[in-house]
């Protein structure tokens, strides 16, 4: 049961905090889909997304509005289509991408993910053909996302497929020239990806998952910032542990608001409730954004000394709080830190106090990575391929979730800025060291073993 002053504080975050549901999102095994026949395939894909997600958008709004939450975003996540892809070709794969984005058109939701692959300790052939058709169905589709893990902390990294995802990247920004690489924005390379995550573009649904289950995604970049923001009022010199404790006591209440929802949907729809994904999403608007949160802390901005313990500590206090609040956080469940999406870290870019080697730096206590990155165009692929190499190994050496959502903007230069538009937002072109040695790095191939703690069992 919920205090007067909670309720009243809950309702605070509705009208001036930014409080929202981020993302619904519907996770759907394909696998009962599977036929070596591309006509039959594409019909029990497309009649089982119907079927499931045909009232997915009119209840997620129903429910949105009778709670006066508003739940943004409506998506769907299925099984990674790789696992279907043995029988094909690359051009038969691009004609399954297309039958997932006219399944998303038709039901309504903004985005469907799971055109990807699980590689990370080798390829298949339906995985090598899948990740061949991605620029293409990227590039030729307007709602579908795709994922790509190549490394765990159990197998390692599968430097040849960290190779391949760099020259992935670089036909995908090539195909997508004329919307300044766009395509790769709905792309993600993993290491540790979570099975039940509902953030796109990475979201897809895990083989140990539940045939349909529905997972939810609570963002509150903008409670928490105005949480730390009276707690300063009230006391001019908090510790860092009373800081803590207020952006945990935050969560917690975002956390509770996501299930309220969440469970209600998945009734609705007569589905099992998954997971809350407790992470600060944030949107490129004034008061949406993780970045002016090291503000309120004192900093300068985002990249100033002292960020990357900040982050450590907001991460920490946010999974705590939210692990207090429900037995079913999952996902990703932290702080995001995507350049583009961020106001307050995309300025922080366009001022100087940011930069990419600094930004790796945070990446190894924030839930993601180098997330909504905008690159010279000209960055080679074997360049992109080591920097997704370094994201990967902090990912598997901290047993964390790492990835790499790296965007070359084709014509696009250091300090030029380009805009993606919507939530995607507009950025900085970030500068990346590029000496031309990253071809020999990346040539050497094979797989960077597991970290000895692998072993346990």
């Amino acid at each position: 049961m919920l205090t007067d002053r909670e309720v009243t504080a809950t309702i605070e975050m509705l009208k001036n905090e930014h409080l929202d549901v981020r993302a619904i999102t519907l996770g759907l095994s394909l696998l009962d889909c599977l036929s070596d026949d591309l006509a039959r395939l594409s019909a029990k894909i497309l009649d089982k997304i119907s079927r499931h997600a045909e009232n997915l958008v009119r209840v997620c709004d129903r429910i949105g509005e009778k709670y006066g939450i508003p739940v943004v975003n409506k998506r769907i996540a299925v099984s990674p289509v790789s696992a279907l892809a043995g029988p094909f070709d690359k051009a038969q794969l691009v004609k399954v991408a297309k039958v997932l984005d006219k399944a998303a058109l038709e039901t309504g939701v903004d985005f469907v993910g799971g055109f990807g692959a699980l590689v990370e300790k080798g390829m298949s052939k339906g995985d090598a053909a899948l990740i061949s058709a991605i620029p293409e169905a990227l590039a030729e589709t307007h709602r579908v996302c795709s994922s790509v893990n190549v490394a765990s902390s159990r197998d390692g990294i599968n430097m040849d497929a960290v190779a391949l995802m760099g020259r992935i990247i670089k036909r995908a920004a090539e195909l997508s020239r004329a919307s300044d690489g766009l395509a790769c924005a709905k792309l993600v390379v993993f290491a540790n990806i979570p099975p039940d995550m509902p953030f796109m573009a990475g979201a897809y649904m895990g083989l140990g998952e539940p045939d349909a289950v529905i997972n939810v995604g609570v963002s509150g970049p903008g409670v928490v910032k105005k949480a730390i923001d009276r707690a300063m009022g009230q006391n001019p010199k908090p510790s860092f542990g009373q800081l803590s404790d207020v952006i945990k006591r935050t969560a917690y209440k975002v956390t509770r608001v996501g299930e309220i929802i969440g469970r209600e949907v998945a009734a609705e729809l007569g589905l099992p409730f998954g997971v809350v994904d407790l992470s600060l999403a944030p949107a490129p608007q004034v008061g949406d954004s993780v970045g002016e949160i090291f503000g309120s802390f004192g900093l300068k901005a985002i990249g100033a000394p002292g960020s990357t313990a900040l982050l450590a500590l907001l991460n920490d206090a946010v999974k705590k709080g939210g692990a207090f609040a429900s037995s079913h956080v999952g996902g990703l469940s932290g702080a995001f830190i995507p350049v583009s999406e961020d106001l307050g870290i995309g300025a922080a870019v366009e001022a100087g106090y940011l930069g990419l080697e600094k930004l790796e730096a945070l990446t190894s206590v924030c839930s993601v990575g180098l997330d909504m990155v905008s690159l010279p165009g000209d960055t080679s692929a074997a360049t992109l391929a080591a920097l997704i190499a370094d994201e990967m190994a902090i990912g598997v050496i901290n047993h964390k979730t790492t990835a790499a959502r790296l965007i070359p903007v084709p014509g696009k230069r250091a300090g030029d800025t380009v805009t993606f538009g919507g939530l995607l937002g507009s950025s900085t072109i970030m500068g990346v060291r590029d000496y031309g040695e990253a071809e020999a790095f990346v040539g050497l191939g094979g797989q960077i073993p597991a970290p000895i703690h692998s072993l346990r069992n």
